[in-house]
C-alpha cells in the first residue's frame, strides 16, 4: 500500500468515482435489447457464452432441490438462523418506526387536507452474485427487509455454476425465506429479464442487489423501466485508525475487503508515520496467510492507500470527501469526531465493531452506497420497498381560499390551461 501525507495528497491519488465506459454500456445495452426481443432463448444462449452451461430450463424447483441437498451443515443451519434473526430484528424495527408515516394527516387550513398512504411495492428483484464467491448473504440482506415492509412477491436472479447449478447455500437461504421464484440466470441478461419479462420470468418492479459491471451498467440502462437499489461501484473501507489499536487488526479488516475483488478500496487513515508502517508490515504478513491473496494483494497495489494527518479535523474532512461506503473508527475517544462525519454507508465504533459483523451478522445491511453514493443516499432497509404517496382533498371552501394564488403562478409560467382550470373551482366563475 502507498503511504502519503495528507499535505501531499492529489485528486488523483483518491479515484473516487468509477464511470462504466461507453464499450460495456453498448455491450450491455445489446443484451438487453435481445433479452427483450427473444425472451427465454436469449437467456439460455448467453447461459451457454458466459456460463459456459447449458440449461434445460430457468427455474429451480426448490422443493425438489431441498430434497437433494446434503452439503448444508448444522452448524451453517444454525448461524444462519441467528443471523436472519437479527436482520429481521432491524428491519422489523424500521417498519414499525415508518408505521406512523401512514396515519400522517395534515390539516393545511380549513377546507385543505392531506393524508400520506404507504404502500409497499408489488414484486421485488433481487440480483446475487455468484462468481469468484457465492454471496448468498446478499440474498437475506435485500429479501428480510423486503419482507418486513410486506412485499409478497420476491424472486431470485443468480448465476449458475458450469454445470448449470445454483449453490446449494443461496438455494438453502431462498428456502428458508420462504422465496418461491428462483431463476439460473446471471449477468447483465437476469437485470435485462428482471426489468422486461420473458416467458418464464414476470417483469419486477424494483431491482436491488450488487454485481459486476455488467449487471452495474444493466440496472443503469434499466432505471426508469423498473426501480433500482443504486448504482454501485467497487466495494470500499476506510478505516480511521490511532495508535491505540493493534496494527494486526486494521491490517485483518483491510484484508478483508482487498479479497472481494481487484477493484477493491481499502484505504487508512492514521496520525503517525510508526502506525502506517506497522500496518503496511502486518498486511505483508498476513497475505501470505490467506488463499485469496492473489486477488487482494493485487487490491492492495491498485487501490490500498495509508494517509497520515496530523489533525483530527483534516481526517474527517478527507473521510467526507471520499464518502466510504465503509467507515470505521478504530480511535480513543470516536465522539470527539461523530458529529463531523456525514457520508458514509454505514459507520463502524471501536476496534471489535469489525466491518465483516457488518458483511454477514450484526443486524445492519450490506447492501450500501459505494463511488461517492453515501453523499446523497443511505444503505438498503426497509424504506426502500415502500411507497410514500399523498392523498389530497379540497372542499369548495379550501379551492376558493388558492384558487386566486393558483391561477396567478400558473399564469406567470404561461400555462394558461391550469389557470383556467383553478378558474374553474372558483365559486364565482371568473374566467
Amino acid at each position: 500500500m502507498k503511504i502519503i501525507q495528507y499535505e501531499n495528497l492529489r485528486s488523483s491519488d483518491l479515484r473516487k468515482y468509477q464511470e462504466i465506459d461507453g464499450e460495456v454500456l453498448n455491450r450491455v445495452s445489446m443484451i438487453i435489447d435481445e433479452v427483450r426481443k427473444k425472451g427465454d432463448a436469449a437467456l439460455l444462449k448467453y447461459s451457454r457464452i458466459y456460463d459456459r452451461c447449458r440449461l434445460s430450463t430457468l427455474k429451480i424447483n426448490l422443493d425438489q432441490e431441498m430434497s437433494s441437498l446434503k452439503t448444508i451443515s448444522k452448524d451453517f443451519q444454525k448461524a444462519l438462523t441467528m443471523v436472519i434473526s437479527n436482520i429481521k430484528q432491524v428491519a422489523e424495527k424500521q417498519f414499525q418506526a415508518l408505521q406512523s408515516a401512514e396515519n400522517l394527516k395534515i390539516k393545511i387550513e380549513p377546507g385543505i387536507y392531506i393524508k400520506q398512504k404507504v404502500t409497499p411495492i408489488k414484486r421485488l428483484g433481487i440480483y446475487v452474485p455468484a462468481g469468484r464467491y457465492p454471496l448468498f448473504s446478499t440474498l437475506y440482506m435485500a429479501a428480510i427487509p423486503a419482507q418486513a415492509a410486506g412485499v409478497k412477491d420476491i424472486i431470485v436472479c443468480t448465476p449458475p455454476d458450469a454445470n448449470g447449478r445454483v449453490r446449494a447455500e443461496i438455494i438453502y437461504v431462498a428456502s428458508k425465506l420462504g422465496i418461491k421464484e428462483l431463476y439460473a440466470v446471471g449477468g447483465a441478461q437476469a437485470v435485462a429479464a428482471m426489468a422486461y419479462g420473458t416467458e418464464t420470468i414476470k417483469p419486477v418492479d424494483k431491482i436491488v442487489g450488487p454485481g459486476n459491471i455488467y449487471v452495474t451498467a444493466a440496472k443503469k440502462l434499466v432505471f426508469g423501466r423498473t426501480g433500482i437499489d443504486f448504482i454501485a461501484g467497487p466495494t470500499e473501507l476506510l478505516i480511521m485508525a490511532d495508535d491505540s489499536v493493534q496494527p494486526e487488526k486494521v491490517a485483518a479488516d483491510l484484508l478483508a475487503q482487498a479479497e472481494h475483488d481487484i477493484q477493491a478500496k481499502p484505504m487508512l487513515i492514521t496520525f503517525s508515520r510508526k502506525m502506517a508502517e506497522s500496518v503496511k508490515n502486518a498486511l505483508k504478513h498476513q497475505l501470505r496467510e490467506i488463499p485469496t491473496a492473489p486477488v487482494a494483494g493485487e487490491a492492495l497495489q491498485r487501490n490500498g492507500l495509508i494517509i497520515i494527518c496530523s489533525r483530527l479535523q483534516e481526517a474527517a474532512d478527507l473521510a467526507n470527501e471520499l464518502a466510504p461506503e465503509h467507515l470505521s473508527l478504530f480511535i480513543k475517544n470516536p465522539q470527539k469526531i461523530i458529529n463531523k462525519l456525514h457520508n458514509f454507508g454505514c459507520l463502524f465504533l471501536g476496534e471489535y465493531s469489525g466491518e465483516v459483523f457488518g458483511d454477514y451478522s450484526a443486524g445492519t445491511n450490506h447492501i450500501l452506497p459505494t463511488n461517492g453514493a453515501s453523499r446523497y443516499t443511505g444503505g438498503l432497509s426497509v424504506i426502500d420497498f415502500l411507497k410514500f404517496t399523498s392523498i389530497l382533498k379540497i372542499t369548495r371552501k379550501g379551492a376558493n381560499k388558492i384558487a386566486r394564488a393558483t391561477m396567478l403562478l400558473a399564469e406567470r409560467e404561461g400555462l394558461k390551461g391550469h389557470a383556467r382550470s383553478a378558474a374553474w373551482r372558483l365559486t364565482k366563475l371568473n374566467i
